[in-house]
């Protein structure tokens, strides 16, 4: 279970204008009773709408103690900890997630002796924010960490991670150089030039640091052995933002072990790798044994001289001391005893968590066996399911479709939130037959279309949805497809021209369920609903029946020549929410209203950034820079994602006719600043493009230095 350390008390406090309305206030009250009375599983079935993300908050305000909330995939964790940090603006909400932007684990193909080296590409700023989260859990208890299944992933150990922090105090003796060392044996590196996360500079009896999970820089100020100012710094600036105290940084990598610790584990590295090349000679697999003979002697000299080596999470269990088999320590052992979690889409994110260790395992055990790693290396991995359940005590379960699994933990129970805020009841729910079922849907989007309505179309296939697409554009009819091999800012930008009107009918397949909300969607057509199987199951029906759900004018057409089982379950539970709903509203005189949501998405301040900086370029943004015709104009709403690696390429070659130095310290300046604000926001597509431009940037700056340009 979690770990038993003094951490800083601190209430949860939803800060909103709305209060719990519809069933949300007996929804909490039952989930706070069960889990008060020390149930172990809880399940929330909530209707699509029905706000529980706020529940969720309000829950957590009334039990006041830290949480774990997971969710399925990166872009609904991303929404949920933008929903979590505005409903709880003063406590520690935080995002935790795999920081890999591109993975291709390291294996092994015996059949056509093809070995594939891991390469990976990780996002600086999701790294950030992983250290963020277990800094926060270390140090406070009003803690909200929203995160995928990278939770139950090794993390290395966290008390070690605690020990081999360093609090820096006012007042107190500590020897400069003494400190630079324990600075160096947290994974932190010296770079006087370049000042980056993770690194420190010492200047006479000034050093800066940027921890790894700061925006800002800290700078120490000493006057002998004794420290006599702490700063929180603007990295790029150096202008001071506000004066501290006391200052914990913790290491710069979750792997930090001490001179101890990682000798005993060298030590066991070592006994290890000799057992088991005497074993692989025994069976005469002379090539890899002197494979693994290689590869690892090189991992120890880099362990032994830099305390590090790469893949070094490999010889976790070493460094742990763990005995053989055990699991990994994870971001649950960083969390309090005490600790509540909530699973999102739990009909999704439960199958996930259970999946992810035998297809982890498969692999490893392919390169121990050709002597690609020690056997240890099978102990870096992710928790199995029932290791989960032993780490993390009571949960609830929130999904409009809850799964078999927990229901048959709370005997079939479920605390129902079927009542929508704002009275918009499930959508009727019309089954159709197919034959002549293209001119039918024809008719409807024109119908849709005139009350400027948008319409939701499911097939079961990609080349259906977009040979659909193609017929329904012949005849006329604004259409786009979407599926998996659409990009992700390309599928963002789909849906928010869907509900700008730019089209009025978007066809896709299973994307189209959980996690989508359109307010503007007034019809949602099944096609081949009869097919029974993964895309039509019962749960699937009613995720997408569930997209129809938030207009007043919802309805749901199912095109089908029989009733299948699945399409009987899902018409019955929405009759039976649309019932219940009906009722409700009768009954306490709500009069249904539209939902009226902000069409607003990362996009927009896609779109925002490239105008600032087209101004900029133009003279008439903050940065000042003249620079006439770098760049293209960007029309809200209109244009594709702005191509700022040519862009920033243009502006270095305009740079090189004239800008000033000034000018162009000026333009990074505002750049990195409009980075940081996307980062905050967790908007890491636009973080990355910008982070892109000011690095073109940064390299014309360095080539003005050489050249001596002022």
């Amino acid at each position: 279970m979690g770990l038993n350390i003094p951490r800083a008390e601190g209430r949860f406090k939803v800060v909103s204008d709305y209060r719990p309305s519809g069933d949300q206030p007996s929804a909490i009250e039952e989930l706070a009773r069960r889990i008060q009375r020390g149930d172990r599983h809880v399940v929330l079935l909530g209707a699509t709408g029905t706000g529980k993300s706020a529940t969720t908050a309000w829950l957590v305000e009334r039990l006041q103690r830290p949480t774990l909330v997971l969710a399925p995939n990166k872009t609904l964790a991303a929404q949920l900890a933008k929903e979590f940090r505005e409903l709880m603006p003063d406590n520690a909400v935080e995002y935790f997630v795999s920081y890999y932007d591109y993975y291709q684990p390291e294996a092994y193909i015996p059949q056509t002796d093809t070995y594939i080296e891991k390469d990976a590409s990780i996002n600086e700023e999701v790294e950030r924010l992983r250290h963020s989260a277990t800094m926060s859990l270390l140090t406070r208890r009003d803690v909200i960490v929203v995160a995928t299944v990278s939770a139950i992933y090794g993390l290395g150990h966290p008390q070690e991670y605690l020990d081999q922090s360093v609090r820096v105090t006012v007042g107190a003796e500590l020897d400069r150089d003494v400190l630079l060392r324990r600075l160096v044996d947290m994974q932190y590196t010296r770079n006087d030039m370049a000042f980056n996360r993770g690194t420190f500079r010492v200047r006479g009896d000034t050093l800066e640091i940027i921890p790894a999970y700061e925006l800002m820089a800290v700078r120490v100020e000493f006057f002998g052995d004794e420290v006599e100012k702490l700063y929180y710094l603007h990295p790029l600036t150096g202008e001071v933002i506000r004066e501290v105290e006391d200052v914990l940084i913790f290491p710069a990598t979750h792997y930090a072990a001490g001179p101890e610790r990682m000798q005993r584990a060298i030590q066991g590295i070592e006994a290890e790798l000799a057992e088991r090349l005497a074993e692989l000679e025994r069976q005469g697999k002379l090539l890899e044994a002197q494979r693994l003979r290689m590869r690892t002697t090189y991992d120890i000299e880099m362990m032994r001289q830099v305390g590090f080596c790469s893949g070094i999470e490999n010889y976790s269990r070493h460094i742990d001391g763990r005995e053989p088999g055990s699991p990994p320590h994870c971001l649950l052992d960083y969390f309090p005893d005490d600790f509540l979690t909530v699973i999102d889409e739990s009909h999704v994110t439960v199958p996930q968590i259970g999946g992810m260790y035998e297809g982890d395992a498969s692999r490893k055990r392919i390169l121990v066996e050709h002597g690609f790693r020690l056997p240890s290396a099978q102990d870096n991995r992710p928790l199995r399911f029932d290791e989960f359940l032993e780490r993390v005590g009571q949960v609830v379960y929130l999904s409009a479709t809850p799964g078999r699994w927990e229901l048959e933990q709370t005997g079939g129970e479920v605390v129902e939130q079927v009542i929508r805020p704002t009275g918009l009841v499930d959508p009727e729910v019309v089954v159709r037959p197919t034959k002549g079922q293209i001119d039918d849907l024809m008719h409807e989007i024109r119908v849709r279309s005139e009350r400027d309505e948008r319409v939701l179309v499911t097939t079961l296939t990609k080349k259906m949805a977009e040979d659909l697409t193609d017929y329904l554009l012949e005849h006329g009819i604004r259409v786009r497809y979407l599926h998996s091999e659409v990009d992700t800012l390309r599928r963002v930008e789909l849906l928010r021209g869907l509900r700008a009107g730019e089209f009025d009918v978007l066809v896709g397949i299973n994307l189209l369920r959980e996690g989508l909300d359109l307010p503007e969607v007034s019809l949602v057509a099944i096609l081949d609903a009869d097919k029974e199987g993964f895309l039509r199951d019962g749960r699937s029906l009613i995720q997408t029946i569930g997209r129809a759900a938030r207009n007043v004018s919802g309805q749901v057409i199912m095109y089908a020549d029989k009733q299948t089982p699945s399409m009987r379950e899902a018409i019955d539970e929405t009759n039976r929410r649309r019932a219940k709903q009906i009722a409700y509203n009768e009954a306490h005189g709500i009069d249904p209203q539209p939902l009226r949501k902000k069409i607003r998405d990362i996009l927009d301040d896609i779109y925002r950034e490239a105008d600032e900086t087209e101004s900029a370029l133009s003279g008439h943004g903050p940065g000042g820079a003249i620079i006439g015709g770098a760049g293209r104009q960007v029309s809200r709403g209109k244009a594709p994602v702005p191509e700022t690696r040519s862009r920033a390429r243009a502006i270095g070659a305009v740079a090189r006719e004239g800008m000033a130095r000034a000018e162009l310290v000026q333009l990074i300046q505002d750049l990195n600043e409009q980075m940081l604000g996307a980062a905050r926001e967790l908007q890491f597509e636009l973080a990355a493009r910008i982070r892109d431009e000011i690095a073109e940037l940064k390299k014309e700056l360095r080539a003005m230095d050489v050249a001596g340009v002022r």
